[in-house]
């Protein structure tokens, strides 16, 4: 059970790492206008290493215009990624607009509705 964990951990330390070096990657060197002002807020990892998920928001820009740009720039990112992480296999990246801001936000609306109509008499 320990070595589980430990591999576990170390996918979270390379998931974490990945996040930070995407972020700064889109930053510094990803010069399509299509992307706007994303954040990127979590990276899921397969086991193997092959594959991760870059979950992403947007504050200004459209999010399918900037899933679109990511995307397309995805090979651009990996190979930035190469130069950077000291791991054996870097990870082919699939970019997924995150919804959670989204949902939050209609959430509290929800309720605030609920409370607004629970305290009007």
């Amino acid at each position: 059970m320990v070595r589980k964990q430990s591999s576990n951990h170390r996918g979270f330390k390379v998931a974490d790492q990945i996040q930070r070096e995407v972020a700064d990657l889109v930053r510094t060197t990803v010069k399509d206008p299509r992307i706007g002002m994303v954040t990127i807020n979590s990276v899921d990892i397969t086991a193997d290493y092959a594959h991760a998920n870059v979950f992403f928001s947007v504050m200004i820009g459209s999010a399918e215009e900037a899933q679109v740009a990511l995307n397309s720039a995805a090979g651009h990112i990996r190979n930035g990624l190469f130069k950077r992480l000291q791991i054996h296999t870097v990870p082919t990246l699939h970019f997924k607009f995150d919804q959670t801001t989204e949902r939050a936000a209609d959430m509290n609306a929800l309720i605030a509705r609920a409370v607004a109509t629970q305290a009007a008499p």
